[in-house]
């Protein structure tokens, strides 16, 4: 499209800052997903300290394969030199219409920068894509709020705790009922971990039981099997079985010093057994064993009790994620999150219907609702 590709090039003078500095005007414009813009575009995120796995190339490339949006990613430079960028997706939903989001089926995005100047830039880039396409909104996932004067969407919470230093404290630095619950796994029912890629499809089907038992749209396996393909390095599957059964599993992404679980499914035996509790435990002393010193326990919803409480229950003391959006003159965000009134019959029924509809239902609608 020609508005994603257009180059943007800020009119005006050099300042004398500018020239003291030695720096060219910043320019914006799309990258494309050739070898040499991904290898640019990666070693940018992975050197910056607000960016995160969904800013990577390979978020970008799994869903565009998986789901079908169109991609259109935005860099901002200075000279030949990245100085910030903004991933997004152009999203034609049946249920909430025309959007931009950065990123869709991920807890973070929105603009990385170096730059206030190139931050501008690639906002009025953005808003510009938005009012060309006559889309309701633009969704900026970033987990501190970058762009200024544009609202902060008071909904999710994310939880981050530093790792201890040795495997051996990782069960007593857990608060003492999650420790207990977790060794009554380990010595009771003699879980344990077990990780390798060629578990992948099998921890696929304990997510989309999960999903269903939770009333939430599970993700197509294309989805999981596009992202390990692009990133095998960054990716860890793991699994936990009860007297020969697969009770729980877990995709973890591995991001700098971070790691990360992500997709996690289990059977109804699994609370009974601990087994969530054994496959944290377990994942958080192998991320301490090979150098990692961040674990996060992703997003939830304030009125997600759920999710909310467990991780509180493991020790993780919720901050505040400051996603911001903009919604063109004359249009209203669609409120498309899982609480909202619209999906309430559908939040009963989902539990009831067989895996065979779920599955492949899921898959469809979860193109409409981005995440």
């Amino acid at each position: 499209m020609a508005e994603a590709t257009a180059q943007l090039t800020l009119e005006r003078e050099p300042t004398a800052k500018d020239m003291a500095r030695g720096q060219e005007l910043v320019t914006v414009g799309a990258m494309t997903a050739t070898p040499e813009d991904r290898s640019a575009w990666d070693e940018f995120v992975l050197a910056h300290l607000e960016s995160s796995f969904f800013h990577l190339s390979a978020w970008r490339t799994a869903v565009r394969e998986a789901f079908g949006h169109e991609d259109i990613y935005l860099a901002a430079r200075r000279g030949d030199r990245i100085v910030s960028v903004l991933p997004m997706f152009f999203i034609r939903s049946g249920i909430g219409g025309r959007m931009l989001v950065s990123v869709p089926y991920g807890v973070g995005g929105g603009i990385v920068s170096s730059d206030d100047e190139a931050t501008a830039a690639l906002v009025e880039r953005a808003k510009a894509i938005a009012q060309q396409r006559d889309c309701s909104v633009i969704d900026f996932r970033s987990a501190r709020a970058v762009v200024a004067d544009l609202p902060v969407l008071d909904r999710y919470v994310g939880f981050k705790r530093e790792l201890p230093e040795s495997p051996g404290e990782v069960l007593k630095w857990l608060p003492r009922k999650a420790r207990a619950a977790a060794r009554n796994g380990r010595t009771r029912f003699a879980l344990r971990a077990d990780y390798g890629d060629e578990h992948l499809e099998e921890v696929w089907r304990l997510y989309t039981r999960s999903m269903r038992r939770l009333a939430s749209l599970a993700y197509p396996y294309s989805f999981f099997e596009a992202l390990l393909r692009e990133e095998p390095d960054r990716i860890w599957t793991s699994t936990v079985q009860y007297q020969g059964r697969t009770v729980a599993g877990l995709v973890t992404f591995l991001f700098r010093d971070t790691v990360m679980p992500y997709f996690i499914g289990t059977t109804d035996q699994a609370k009974r057994c601990s087994a969530s509790n054994v496959i944290y435990l377990a994942l958080m002393e192998r991320a301490v064993e090979e150098g990692y010193r961040v674990f996060d326990f992703g997003r939830s919803r304030k009125d997600n009790e759920g999710s909310y409480n467990f991780k509180r229950f493991n020790g993780f003391e919720p901050h505040p994620l400051e996603y911001q959006y903009y919604a063109p003159p004359g249009r209203m965000p669609p409120d498309l999150s899982p609480g909202s009134a619209k999906f309430r019959i559908f939040r009963r029924i989902w539990p009831h219907v067989p895996l065979c509809v779920t599955r492949p239902l899921g898959a469809l609608l979860s193109r409409h609702i981005p995440g």
